[in-house]
């Protein structure tokens, strides 16, 4: 049993009258342990626990990657394996105002009516719940399986990091079934790729003049931030770019110095706030706060419908330590206003979807300077490519030392194929459990399962969803009622294989 973690005292009994509870007292249970990207050390020694006390074999990765393994059941011991995948991370959100320590604190549920949210936070429900629907299973003593592999990954929202280290060669299933989708009326049958990348900025410290006395924190606040993949289309603000814009605008005419940037939240997650630290001559200081009124009212009107709260502040602050040099922060508010953000192209094969985005997601000084981190998502490997290539060619052209490098993993689209066997028995599991005729879904988001298909290689994958909203942000709930509708779906599929 992992110390504090035991699944029969970690529940909140906030779902406890809500069913299923095979599958919500496990999404309980994750409630309670810190998971966010780069720390799923406990959740992943929970999960191994999990497996060793229903007697399965259990194995973890040094980056906290888990497989599990259970024989298959009621009369399918002797077919073919099925691999199941979800990721254990979350995005690590909340709200403006809101106190809350991702590292150590549970998150904390909230019930209305049909759906599940957490008080202050991003949920968790992405992709919580797809590991309590594989959790479930790997419980389950009496419904008719395969032989299942799950597979429960790390830092999938971090740039597929735990994904790309995973060692496959572990696997044996050549189809695999996912659980890391949206949408109940939909089954994905196909999705995009994207790689993630950095942008280190050196920052050619200095100190801070005598001329210098005046100093204001500079911050972009009341956005809705978002998922970078399932609302890059709606328009919305991007904090670090619109802080990079005002910059931009100061540092034009004025002899003022920054310090101490840091901006969003994950790699794809929308970015919500962003802030920075000015450092001025005292006869600079009503001009430089006249610039940000100005820019205040351009961005009311540019973002009147998608992002009505966005708020520029100036308050005074403490002085920093020490600033960028002046060339140096130019060149840093420059190249991040001009990094592509957003949407690129659409696709033409499948219309009303993104083809290729990028999401610039977060900004934070470094010992060295600052550091963008950014998200390229695209149904096209080329164009994805395309779009680093720009921003790497940009780095050359602002100079001064720029550096752009790939994080993570650079996961490749995963195809749809029509002729899919998995596809075609959901679909028909689907009729049977839910009376209607699904969706087949080919998604503009990246999922891991490009990066299974080529290294396996698994050729069938679906993925199967529950009815999420808001994910990546504080706002981040799920429907009930629809896991309530999605596990006999599940069961019905795996007892078919």
């Amino acid at each position: 049993m992992t110390e504090g973690f035991a699944t029969t005292v970690v529940t909140q009994g906030v779902l406890d009258r809500l069913e299923p509870q095979e599958v919500l007292g496990f999404f309980e249970i994750l409630a309670n342990i810190p998971r966010g990207s780069g720390n799923e050390e406990r959740v992943a020694q929970w999960v191994v626990s999990f497996a060793h006390e229903h007697g399965l074999e259990a194995v973890k990765d040094d980056l906290h990657c888990v497989l599990v393994k259970k024989p298959g059941q009621g009369g399918l011991e002797q077919s073919a394996p099925l691999v199941l995948h979800c990721h254990l991370d979350m995005v690590c959100e909340k709200a403006e105002n809101t106190e809350f320590d991702f590292v150590n604190d549970p998150i904390r549920l909230v019930v209305e009516g049909d759906f599940i949210s957490a008080n202050g936070t991003s949920l968790g429900a992405d992709n919580g719940i797809g590991v309590s629907y594989i959790l479930a299973l790997l419980a389950s003593d009496n419904l008719p399986h395969p032989p299942l592999e799950a597979v429960f990954t790390s830092m999938e929202e971090l740039g597929k990091g735990g994904a790309a280290h995973f060692d496959t060669t572990q696997l044996s299933g050549r189809r695999m079934i996912d659980f890391n989708w949206i949408s109940e009326s939909e089954i994905l049958a196909g999705c995009s790729g994207d790689v993630t990348f950095t942008v280190d900025v050196p920052a050619e410290w200095t100190s801070i003049p005598l001329t210098h006395t005046v100093t204001r924190l500079f911050s972009v606040r009341g956005l809705k931030g978002g998922h970078c993949e399932f609302d890059i289309q709606r328009e919305r603000a991007n904090a670090i770019q619109v802080l990079a814009r005002g910059l931009t605008e100061i540092l034009r005419d004025h002899d003022v110095l920054i310090a101490d940037l840091s901006g969003g939240a994950q790699n794809n997650a929308i970015p919500a706030d962003a802030h920075v630290v000015l450092v001025m001559r005292p006869e600079h200081a009503d001009s430089v706060a006249a610039i940000i009124a100005l820019l205040q009212t351009d961005l009311h009107d540019e973002f009147m419908l998608a992002d009505p709260n966005i708020r520029l502040e100036l308050l005074d602050v403490a002085a920093p330590r020490r600033t960028f040099s002046g060339e140096s922060g130019k060149r840093l508010a420059k190249l991040t206003q001009l990094i592509p953000n957003g949407v690129i192209s659409w696709n033409l094969h499948v219309p009303g979807r993104v083809e290729t985005s990028n999401n610039l997601g977060t900004i934070r000084t470094t010992p060295e300077g600052a550091r963008l981190m950014s998200t390229i998502t695209s149904a096209v490997s080329s164009r994805k490519h395309d779009v680093l290539h720009r921003v790497s060619a940009l780095a050359d052209l602002a100079g001064g030392g720029i550096n752009v490098r790939i994080f993570g993993l650079d996961a490749p689209e995963f195809p749809y194929r029509p002729d899919s066997e998995l596809l075609a028995i959901a679909s028909q599991a689907y009729r049977d459990v839910m009376g209607s005729e699904p969706s087949v879904e080919v998604s503009q988001c990246s999922l891991e399962l490009g990066m299974f298909s080529r290294r396996v290689p698994i050729d069938d994958i679906i993925s199967i969803g529950t009815e999420l909203h808001d994910l990546h942000s504080p706002a981040e709930k799920v429907n009930h009622t629809s896991v309530a509708r999605v596990w006999p779906l599940v069961m019905r599929v795996v007892s078919r294989l």
